[in-house]
Formats: structure tokens, C-alpha cells, sequence
């Protein structure tokens, strides 16, 4: 994706929480119906999931609180000009 856009057009985030937890916090049950071969190439499940080596920001909601990395998001989109300051 980076590559389609202009240098400094693309904002990676990585939201570093392990795979464990986003199938506890699963409220669609998508991790449960990729286990089921209902879902072909689910990151993580079925598919390959690599960790971002360039990412522009990495937040992690199991040792930060989601207004704090909601907050870190919005920075990060503000100092580059993506969303007004407030």
C-alpha cells in the first residue's frame, strides 16, 4: 500500500496486541468462523500475519488505555497535516 501513494502519504499504525486477545475482544466472531474455514486468508488465523517493520506509529491497548492511543493517532495525524490540531 505504501508504494501507491506519494512519500509521506501513507500512515502506517501498528495496534501491537497478540492474537489471543483480539479473539477475546472479537464481537463479530471472525476469528471463530476463519478457525471454521468460513473465512479464507484471515490475517493471523488462516493467512500469514508479519509484523509492520516501518510502521509510523505502534500503540498497544493492552498496557495503554484507548483514549491514551486514540490520542497518540490523532497526534500523529495532526503533526503531519492529516487533520486539523484541536
Amino acid at each position: 500500500m505504501r508504494s501507491l501513494h506519494p512519500v509521506g502519504g501513507f500512515i502506517e499504525v501498528f495496534v501491537d496486541c497478540p492474537l489471543e486477545e483480539c479473539e477475546r475482544r472479537d464481537v463479530k466472531g471472525l476469528h471463530e468462523k476463519a478457525r471454521a474455514g468460513e473465512i479464507a486468508e484471515f490475517s493471523g488465523v488462516s493467512a500469514l500475519y508479519e509484523i509492520p517493520l516501518e510502521s509510523e506509529l505502534t500503540v498497544c491497548p493492552l498496557t495503554s488505555d484507548l483514549t491514551i492511543c486514540v490520542g497518540k493517532v490523532l497526534v500523529c495525524l495532526e503533526t503531519r497535516g492529516v487533520v486539523p490540531a484541536i
